[in-house]
C-alpha cells in the first residue's frame, strides 16, 4: 500500500482574550486601566525532515493542535503566546487545502518551514481603550480564532536518478548492489510496491537513487497502482531506463515504458535517460545487447549492459551516472510557485441575508468584531454598534426592511434590533 497521500486536519491556537482591570495600588490615585492583552495563538508549522521518507506515520495520527495564547492579566500583564507545533514530513512534501485545492506549501530542502495555519491574535485590554474621554474603559477584547483546515499532503520523492523499467527488470537488485538499501527482492513481478531510497557513493560524493516499482501497460491511466509510481519519478534528474535482458522482447518493454511516461506527463517522457540491459550474465541478454545498443543510438541515448546479480559492469554504471549528474541541474526550490494571500481589499465589505427568523450579515470585519466583542459588557457592545454604524450596517438593514424586535446574526452572535 501507498502512504504517499494523507489528509490532516490541523488547528492553530486561539489568541488569549484582553482583560478588564483597574489600578488599586496604595498611593496611586486614579489608578487608571491596566487590564494586559491576551497572547497570540500558535502556529501550525509543517518542516521537512531528511530523515523521513514516507507519510505513513500520518495514518496513526491525523489531527494536529497548536496551544491557546493565555489571557491577559492585572498589570499590564500580556499573556503568553500559544505554543507552535511543528510537524515533520519527508523532504518533497506537497501541502494543499483540500477543499479548495491551493497550494500552500511544496517542502524540497531540509529544515524548510512553512506555516500553514497561523494563531489568532490576541485581545487586547482595557488599558488599550483609554483616551481623553474615557479615562476608565470597561471594555476590552477576545482573542481571535486561529485558523482551522483539512490539508492534502502529498509526497514526491527527491531522488537524483529514478530507475524505472517493467516489473522484474531486476530495479531492487541493482539498489541493493549500489545502495546499503534493502529492498524486498524476489523472482516475480511487482515484489517492490513501494518506492525504495538509496545512497550511491563514489569518491567522498554521493547520490539519491530511487527505485521506482515496476510500470505496466496502462499506468498513465492508473492501472497497477500507475499515477502512484510515475508521480514518484518526477522529480528525478536522470532515469536509468533498466531493461530485463532475460525477457522476450526487451525493446518492446522499452518503448511501452516511455509510451507510458509521455502519456502521463510529456515534461517527464523528455527527461534524460540511460538505457540499461540488465542480467547479461544470461545468454538471452547477450543476444538482446546489440539491438538495445543500436535502439539506444538512433534515439541519441547512451547504452550499458550488467550483471546486477554477478556485478559485471556495475561500477561503470554508477561511475556514469555521477559523469552524467554533473551537467544535469538541480530542481529549484519550489517546482510549483506558492501563492502570496493577502487580506482583501476591502475588508469592510459585508453581506445581509434574510431568513426566516431574522437577518444575517456576513463579511470579514464582521466576523471579526463578532469574535472580538464582550457581548457581556455594556460599553463593549456599544463600540460594536459605533463600528457597525460606521461601516454602514445599521443603514443597509434599514434599507432591506429591518424592523424593530427583528433578530440580527452576526456571524454565530445573536442581537435584538431596537433601532
Amino acid at each position: 500500500m501507498f502512504f504517499d497521500e494523507a489528509k490532516i486536519y490541523v488547528k492553530a491556537g486561539d489568541g488569549g482574550d484582553g482583560v478588564v482591570a483597574f489600578r488599586r495600588e496604595k498611593y496611586v490615585p486614579r489608578g487608571g486601566p491596566s487590564g494586559g492583552h491576551g497572547g497570540k495563538g500558535g502556529d501550525v508549522i509543517l518542516e521537512a525532515d531528511p530523515h523521513l521518507n514516507t507519510l505513513i506515520h500520518f495514518k496513526k495520527r491525523s489531527h494536529f493542535k497548536a496551544g491557546r495564547g493565555e489571557h491577559g492579566g492585572s498589570k499590564n500583564m500580556a499573556g503568553a503566546m500559544g505554543e507552535d507545533i511543528v510537524i515533520a514530513v519527508p523532504l518533497g512534501t506537497v501541502a494543499r487545502h483540500a477543499e479548495t485545492g491551493e497550494l500552500l506549501a511544496d517542502l524540497v530542502e531540509p529544515g524548510q518551514r512553512v506555516i500553514v495555519a497561523q494563531g489568532g491574535r490576541g485581545g487586547r485590554g482595557n488599558v488599550s481603550f483609554k483616551s481623553s474621554v474615557n479615562q476608565a474603559p470597561k471594555m476590552a477584547e477576545r482573542g481571535l480564532p486561529g485558523q482551522e483546515l483539512w490539508l492534502t499532503l502529498e509526497l514526491k520523492l527527491i531522488a537524483d536518478v529514478g530507475v524505472i523499467g517493467v516489473p522484474n527488470a531486476g530495479k531492487s537488485t541493482l539498489l541493493s548492489v549500489v545502495s546499503a538499501a534493502r529492498p524486498k527482492i524476489a523472482d516475480y513481478p511487482f515484489t517492490t510496491l513501494q518506492p525504495n531510497l538509496g545512497v550511491v557513493e563514489l569518491d567522498h560524493r554521493d547520490l539519491v537513487m530511487a527505485d521506482i516499482p515496476g510500470l505496466i501497460e496502462g499506468a498513465h491511466e492508473g492501472a497497477g497502482l500507475g499515477h502512484q509510481f510515475l508521480r514518484h519519478v518526477e522529480r528525478s534528474r536522470l532515469l536509468v531506463h533498466l531493461l530485463n535482458g532475460a525477457a522476450p522482447d526487451p525493446l518492446a518493454d522499452f518503448d511501452q515504458i516511455n509510451d507510458e511516461l509521455r502519456l502521463f506527463s510529456p515534461k517527464l517522457a523528455q527527461k534524460p535517460q540511460l538505457v540499461v540491459l540488465n542480467k547479461i550474465d544470461l545468454p538471452d541478454a547477450a543476444a538482446h545487447w546489440p539491438a538495445v545498443q543500436a535502439r539506444a543510438n538512433d534515439m541519441g541515448l547512451e547504452a550499458l549492459k550488467i550483471s546486477a546479480v554477478t556485478g559485471e559492469g556495475v561500477p561503470a554504471l554508477v561511475a556514469k551516472l555521477f559523469e552524467k549528474l554533473d551537467d544535469l541541474p538541480r530542481e529549484p526550490l519550489f517546482a510549483e510557485e506558492v501563492p502570496v494571500f493577502t487580506l482583501d481589499e476591502d475588508e469592510h465589505y459585508f453581506e445581509i441575508e434574510k431568513l426566516p427568523n431574522g437577518w444575517r450579515v456576513t463579511g470579514p470585519k464582521i466576523e471579526q468584531l463578532a469574535a472580538q466583542t464582550y457581548w457581556g459588557l455594556d460599553e463593549a457592545v456599544m463600540r460594536a454598534y459605533r463600528i457597525l454604524d460606521k461601516m454602514g450596517v445599521h443603514a443597509a438593514l434599514r434599507e432591506a426592511g429591518v424592523e424593530v424586535g427583528d433578530t440580527v446574526f452576526l456571524d454565530d452572535v445573536e442581537l435584538e434590533w431596537v433601532w
